[in-house]
């Protein structure tokens, strides 16, 4: 385990819920991503000792900064969860999450509910902080609940001890479909001293390069816009625009194999389908495609179907 080097303009994977498994984030990081995060864990879930919870902290073999998400708002109940992970000696950092905008999140007070309430936000971020063993403690947040107040959440956060934040450029109503802020995050970042990732919406290897250099922060998070584009960390970590398209067929396959390796391995085939929706969806006769292995379950025919289409292209 390792250090993130925040001089080199460090890129990390975001936490996507359904997507960044450890087969997904595996894929990610061999091809350069420097942090990388687990999906969202729910504190009481893990409290209760969910197999299912801990099956998603387990870390892939090649993540040497690896970093589990929390949420939650209960004092009590997150300082069990940090006492469980304190035993995990995978993990490096221990990051919370004031960001979902997902109602059932909200109803328990969590995600970015927390936004409301900036003294229990602080209050959590010390109690991780000081109950911790591991090298970083930090947040991932909105800019703000229902209005932009980026500078006064970045200063808290900053405040309370955390080591770095990850930004998204959207309040909780603006959801997922309003337009990102990037001013409102290069505000937040000039208000504080420690190291901040801007994200949102950040799809192409332009885009990121744009975004870093317009916020001036020390590294760009990519979620979604690496979904069907893991190559994105290859891209930034070597300046290089273009990707050969003869690699896509290769990571669909190495793809396809960890998924069967980690989950039974039709169940593995099943949830790799929205896998092949993303890598397919840029190539002609994607929706025939996308039609045809909505039906497949058995690993072989999968293959089959994944070497002629990539084949064609």
């Amino acid at each position: 385990m390792t250090d993130i080097d925040f001089s080199q303009s460090p890129t990390a994977l975001a936490p996507l819920a359904g997507f960044t498994d450890l087969p997904f984030r595996y894929i990610c990081k061999k091809f350069g991503a420097d942090v990388t995060f687990s999906e969202m864990i729910s504190v009481n879930a893990l409290v209760r000792d969910s197999k299912k919870t801990f099956r998603m902290l387990k870390r892939a073999r090649n993540e040497d900064r690896y970093i589990a998400q929390i949420a939650g708002s209960d004092i009590k109940n997150i300082i069990k969860a940090v006492e469980i992970l304190n035993d995990m000696e995978d993990i490096i950092g221990i990051d919370l999450n004031c960001g979902c905008p997902v109602p059932k999140i909200i109803a328990q007070d969590a995600g970015s509910s927390l936004l409301r309430d900036l003294a229990h936000l602080a209050k959590i971020i010390k109690t991780v902080k000081k109950q911790s063993n591991k090298r970083y403690t930090s947040v991932k947040t909105r800019i703000g609940f229902n209005e932009k107040t980026p500078e006064i959440i970045a200063k808290t956060i900053e405040e309370a001890g955390a080591d770095f934040i990850s930004i998204h450029g959207r309040t909780r109503s603006g959801g997922y479909k309003a337009p990102i802020d990037y001013d409102a995050i290069r505000r937040a970042k000039e208000s504080v001293k420690i190291p901040v990732f801007a994200n949102g919406d950040i799809t192409t290897y332009e885009k990121a390069v744009e975004i870093r250099d317009f916020t001036k922060c020390e590294g760009v998070m990519i979620g979604r816009g690496a979904v069907g584009n893991p190559w994105i960390f290859y891209q930034l970590k070597h300046n290089q625009k273009n990707i050969d398209k003869s690699l896509i067929k290769q990571v669909v396959l190495e793809h396809l194999q960890l998924m069967r390796e980690f989950y039974a391995d039709n169940m593995g085939v099943i949830l790799f389908r929205k896998h092949l929706h993303a890598y397919s969806k840029s190539f002609p006769e994607a929706a025939a495609f996308r039609h045809k292995i909505n039906a497949v379950s058995n690993a072989d025919e999968m293959r089959e179907e994944i070497e002629r289409f990539f084949t064609e292209q």
